[in-house]
């Protein structure tokens, strides 16, 4: 009976320690996505500046 008791409790830590994981790496990855999204945002202003395009009809 302490032997399943025992699985059961390291059966839920693993658990836990896999869904840590997986929101850290989620939250990481949400991080980096907004960095690089602004940088695209900001590259794209800066260089719709530099240069004004037309539609050519």
């Amino acid at each position: 009976m302490l032997i399943k008791i025992i699985g059961a409790i390291i059966l839920i830590w693993l658990a836990f320690l896999l869904f840590g994981w997986v929101f850290k790496a989620l939250g990481t990855l949400i991080v980096i996505a907004l960095i690089v999204t602004a940088g695209v945002a900001v590259f794209g202003a800066i260089k719709g500046k530099s240069g004004q395009r037309h539609i050519k009809p």
